[in-house]
């Protein structure tokens, strides 16, 4: 898993200077967003309670997902992170295939939260039109991404601050009424839970899972980031570690307060978090977790951006995008990278004036379970390399437990999702979309390895 190929180029480094804590708060800034504060409501209206069945299978998935990526993020840091470790494990086309599927991934979920932010701002101060704040934003994250990975951090780690902090109070009003411990306000109990805990059955829980997935997808982010990140082989273990159990505790106990709450059929599941604390009476509580929902999605814009521009500055590296895209200036930064990582974000804010609500939703056809073959392309990719590392006597900084049981456990539960995915016509279409999606980049990103006569190894 550690061996070295010398390249034949040899790629610009990036610089050490992102600290531990803010490779945990991105982690946690990247995942917690969106998905968090208005999908968990979707969710809840799709499989009722049993959403938290839906949660604890995405859930363990993650788990297993990032226990992989640390192991192979602490034996060889690397910008370019699951895509590098599947070019080792798989060959170039699969590297190569991963990386711009991750890249256009989150080329897309950057214009999207960049307007949903712009949406939701509007919705409370309806003075700017929606595409001149969306303009607005990709502006200011294109400058802070420019600024170099130290400002980036520390900006990233106060914005993911601000979310933790109101979801630990989110939580703490929410145990206080279903206790029954807010003033001249009855508890709700734990009814709604226990009443009908399943209203579609298997069915809703399946649909829902395809929510969650989504909701959890950025997480991996951490191992981008492992690259630029001080002393990487300790810190790595330590930040996984931590956002996992977070994330875990922060939506599986968010969703527990939501689902007890409110009812599945409850209008206010739109925005769950506001539907939770006006039934608690709290001033003001719609405005608040609104303008908090606006953080969420610009923090997690701000490190998509960050892991988009990593990911085409390694492409770049190891010959699978122009070089051009590899340079570094100032403070170590790709602005090349960071340019036509941001492109689509400000094309967007046009398609949003010209076709509104139209064009994003088209695209989220294609990227939507995008998060998946990532995913099973980590989990594959460990396999590989750590039985590889074994019978070399490769010694690894950091060992997944449980090898290689839990691996195939993480790919079995793949492969029950995807098998769920493909019976329910309401996730169809999208995987359907996403594996055509796959195998046209891979068929260019053979041709063009064909065309190149590239044989390089990853870095």
């Amino acid at each position: 898993m550690t061996e070295k190929h010398a390249p034949a180029h040899p790629q610009p480094q990036l610089g050490h200077s992102m600290k531990p804590r803010q490779l945990t708060m991105m982690g946690l800034g990247s995942a917690i967003g969106a998905g968090l504060f208005l999908g968990s409501g979707a969710g809840v209206q799709a499989a009722g309670p049993a959403v938290l069945i839906s949660y604890l299978v995405a859930g363990t998935l993650i788990i297993l997902v990032m226990w992989a990526l640390g192991e192979m993020a602490a034996a060889n840091p690397n910008s370019g992170a699951f895509s590098v470790y599947a070019e080792r494990a798989m060959g170039k086309t699969a590297g190569a295939t991963i990386g711009w599927l991750w890249w256009l991934q989150l080329v897309v979920v950057i214009a999207a939260e960049a307007l949903g932010a712009a949406g939701l701002l509007f919705s409370v101060w309806p003075v700017v039109p929606v595409w001149a704040l969306a303009l607005l934003f990709m502006v200011v994250f294109t400058g802070i991404n420019l600024a170099g990975v130290r400002n980036f951090g520390e900006f990233e780690f106060w914005f993911a601050v601000l979310k933790v902090a109101a979801i630990i109070l989110f939580l703490g009003v929410g145990a206080a009424l279903l206790l029954g411990l807010l003033p001249e306000v009855a508890s709700p109990g734990l009814a709604n839970l226990t009443t009908d805990f399943a209203p579609e059955g298997l069915g809703g829980v399946a649909a829902a899972l395809f929510v969650v997935i989504f909701a959890f997808g950025g997480t991996e982010i951490v191992s981008v980031a492992a690259a630029e990140t001080e002393d990487p082989e300790h810190s790595v273990g330590k930040a996984i570690r931590t956002v996992v159990w977070r994330i875990l505790v922060f939506y599986i106990g968010s969703v527990l307060v939501i689902a007890a709450v409110l009812p599945a059929t409850s209008e206010a599941l739109a925005s769950p978090f506001a539907g939770v604390l006006d039934a608690a009476r709290i001033p003001g509580a719609a405005t608040a977790i609104t303008l908090v929902a606006v953080v969420a999605l610009l923090s997690a814009l701000n490190a998509n951006l960050y892991g988009a521009s990593r990911m085409v500055y390694s492409l770049a590296g190891r010959g699978e995008a122009p070089r051009f895209l590899a340079r570094l200036r100032g403070a170590g930064v790709p602005m090349a990278a960071v340019g036509v990582s941001v492109a689509f974000g400000f094309i967007a804010t046009v398609l949003e004036l010209l076709f509104p609500e139209r064009i994003l939703p088209a695209l989220f056809q294609l990227v939507g379970s995008t998060c998946l073959v990532v995913w099973g392309s980590a989990l594959v990719s460990q396999l590989v390399l750590r039985r590889r590392a074994d019978r070399a006597g490769t010694p690894l900084p950091l060992r997944m437990k449980g090898f290689p049981g839990l691996t195939i456990l993480g790919l079995v539960l793949l492969a029950v999702i995807f098998a769920v995915g493909f019976s329910a016509e309401s996730s169809r279409v999208q995987l359907f979309g996403t594996l055509t999606l796959i195998a046209g980049i891979a068929a260019a990103c053979w041709l063009a390895a064909r065309l190149t006569g590239g044989a390089r190894q990853p870095n």
